[in-house]
Formats: C-alpha cells, sequence, structure tokens
C-alpha cells in the first residue's frame, strides 16, 4: 500500500544534542483520519515539522504519495504544496491585516494568476464557514474564528494532506464540536487525509480511524482507537487519561463486576454496551 504520507525510521536531536524524534515509523492513510497521541513534550509538533519540511531530520526519511521528501528548494516546495499544517495557535499563523488577504497568502506566494487565487480563497472562506468574515481585520476575530481563516488559508494551497497540531486547544465545548465537524466535512468532501495532534482524550474515538501514541520521542503503540482504549494502563503510564466514557466502562467492570467493554469510548458505543448488559442480566 502507498500511504499518503509516512516516516520511516525517522531520527531528529536538536541544537544541544537533545533526542527529539527517536526512529519513528508512522503512516497515515488516505483519506483517514489518524491521531499523534500524546501528553505535552511528547514530540508531536517536532514530528509534524518534520512532515512537512520545516525541520531537516537527522537520519530516517520521509514520503508523500510513497515519494520520499528532497530538501532542496524544489523539494520544499513541493512538500509544503501537499502537505499543510494548522498551528495550535493561530495567532502563530496569522498575519495579514484582514481575513481576506490572509487567506490568500499562500496562493498569491505560489505565484498563481489572480483569478485562480480569487477562486481558491473563496471555496476554501465558503467550507470553512468564515466568509461573512473576509474584510474583518484578524486581531479582531474570536479564536475559534481564527482556527477557521488558519485552517482556510492552508486550504487554499490544496494539500492532499492536513496536519493539525492540537485543534481543540482554547475552544470551548461548543467551539470543540464545531471544529471537529468542520474537519470530518472536509474529509469528506475533498477526500483529503488529515492528522491531529491532540491529548484531548474525547475527541478521538469520535473522529480517528487511527492512532499512534508518542513519548519521548518514540512511538510506544498503535492502533484502533478500540484497541488502545482497551489497555488503559498503557494510556496513563503515559500521561493519558481514558476518555470519559471508557473510563465510566473501566469502572463498571473493575468496580462493579460487570462485563463491561472498556473499549466502548463513545455515547453510542457505551449505550450498545450497556443494553447488552441488560438483556444479560
Amino acid at each position: 500500500m502507498t500511504y499518503a504520507i509516512e516516516a520511516r525510521d525517522l531520527y531528529y536531536t536538536y541544537e544541544d544534542g537533545t533526542v527529539a524524534l527517536d526512529h519513528i515509523s508512522f503512516r497515515a492513510e488516505r483519506g483517514k483520519i489518524t491521531g499523534i497521541l500524546g501528553a505535552n513534550g511528547a514530540g508531536k509538533s517536532t514530528l509534524f515539522l518534520n512532515l512537512n519540511g520545516v525541520l531537516t531530520p537527522a537520519g530516517g526519511e520521509v514520503r508523500v504519495d510513497g515519494i520520499p521528501v528532497t530538501y532542496d528548494r524544489k523539494g520544499l516546495i513541493s512538500v509544503r504544496k501537499q502537505v499543510g499544517i494548522v498551528f495550535q495557535d493561530p495567532d502563530d499563523q496569522l498575519f495579514s491585516a484582514d481575513v481576506y488577504r490572509d487567506i490568500s497568502f499562500g496562493g498569491v506566494n505560489l505565484g498563481l494568476p489572480e483569478e485562480e487565487v480569487r477562486r481558491r480563497v473563496d471555496e476554501a472562506m465558503e467550507w470553512t464557514g468564515v466568509t461573512h468574515l473576509k474584510g474583518k481585520p484578524t486581531h479582531a476575530l474570536s479564536f475559534g474564528q481564527k482556527k477557521r481563516v488558519a485552517i482556510a488559508g492552508v486550504l487554499v494551497m490544496e494539500p492532499s494532506v492536513v496536519i493539525l497540531d492540537e485543534p481543540t486547544a482554547g475552544l470551548d465545548p461548543q467551539g470543540v464540536s464545531d471544529i471537529m465537524r468542520l474537519l470530518a466535512e472536509l474529509r469528506g468532501r475533498l477526500g483529503m487525509t488529515i492528522i491531529i495532534a491532540t491529548h484531548d482524550m474525547d475527541i478521538v474515538p469520535l473522529y480517528c480511524d487511527y492512532a499512534y501514541l508518542l513519548n519521548g520521542g518514540k512511538i510506544v503503540a498503535e492502533g484502533t482507537t478500540e484497541a488502545l482504549f482497551s489497555q488503559p494502563e498503557l494510556l496513563r503510564e503515559n500521561h493519558l487519561r481514558l476518555p470519559r466514557i471508557a473510563h465510566l466502562m473501566e469502572i463498571l467492570r473493575d468496580r462493579d463486576g460487570l462485563d463491561a467493554d472498556r473499549s466502548a469510548a463513545t455515547i453510542g458505543a457505551a449505550r450498545r454496551e450497556i443494553n447488552r448488559l441488560l438483556q444479560e442480566t
């Protein structure tokens, strides 16, 4: 299988010699949402910056659509068109005076014709629901609006892979639901591959098709969300928790003596599991 993006034996050290990525191998399937789970300092952001060529690995390689990334000017332009990153803090990404100019920056920087830039910007604004903000100063936006504008600015590049670093950070519960539904809609509409780094465990079973657990710059586990959440001790050893619904299933099993499936991590899965338990009594 040719993956949308993969890292093979990726190794990266900081200038002081600290190992940030320790021989990581990672794959994301086309059209899927892949989660990178880990506490702060696990290496998630460093991995992402290696995946789109902002950082150059000391060893190993990154492949996009099966083709190794090269670090000459042509190779870096290519990978950054194909692999877009949305940073955790949108203020690190927004720098133009108004929304339209900020979103259009990538297209203009590619040297696209004005008409093509306009088409891409209009589409990206429509997809992310920010058309009504096009003339508004970026500094006057709410945090959630800034997140959407940052995503729109990446979409203008028409990437095949979009990476988001802690996409729900700083958002209220409604904002979390809105931004994750937006990502799911973009995946469905555009068929793009989405990778999210998060330690918000409650969103993982709802949106991720597959996940990697990262700690200390190493992949310590990978699998479906059901497989990972059936190992609560592993998550806790790596400074994460179960999703709240899965935690309830764990309590029902360990404290109440019920044969509950600990991997049931969404309301729908928990409802089916509780109905099964009721039918067995």
